[in-house]
């Protein structure tokens, strides 16, 4: 329970943080890609500030086993550069830069109950599903494989 509140509580200042720095306003986020207009620096030292933050915890808990909650700490263990790294983030970016929202400010926009974050917000929210429905089918398709020991293709 006390993991729980903890995550709780993290979520909290992460979305406060991302309010006192505007990051909850599309208008922030086209004006730090907008290179050739008036160009907003400001989510630059936003993003400065959270990989500062990232990197102190990161350094105290990367030769850890477990948390505080007794939590196991599972950090990455791919290191490599793949067409679908690349394919994700072209697609992050491109979403980042036509909604103006990125996933984290999308989810506090909510309490603002302005229309363009709701829509942000659910087609983000049904992207992880479809995703998620993808990995479970695929599952299901190998576990299929492994069991009768051929493939059955559905037309």
């Amino acid at each position: 329970m006390k993991s729980i509140l903890v995550s709780f509580m993290s979520g909290i200042v992460f979305a406060v943080g991302l309010g006192v720095g505007g990051m909850t306003q599309p208008a922030k986020v086209v004006g730090f890609l907008d290179f050739a207009g008036n160009w907003d620096p400001s989510l630059a030292f936003v993003m400065l500030g959270a990989i500062g933050v990232h990197s102190l915890f990161y350094r105290m808990l990367r030769n850890r086993s477990s948390s505080r909650f007794s939590l196991a700490i599972s950090l990455p263990s791919r290191t490599e550069i793949d067409s679908r790294l690349i394919g994700g983030s072209v697609t992050f970016g491109l979403g980042w830069g036509i909604a103006g929202y990125c996933p984290g400010p999308a989810l506090t926009s909510l309490a603002s109950g302005n229309s363009s974050a709701v829509i942000v917000s659910v087609a983000m929210i049904a992207g992880i599903f479809a995703f998620d429905l993808r990995r479970v089918l695929s599952a299901r398709e190998v576990s299929t494989e492994n069991t009768s020991g051929q493939v059955t293709e559905d037309m």
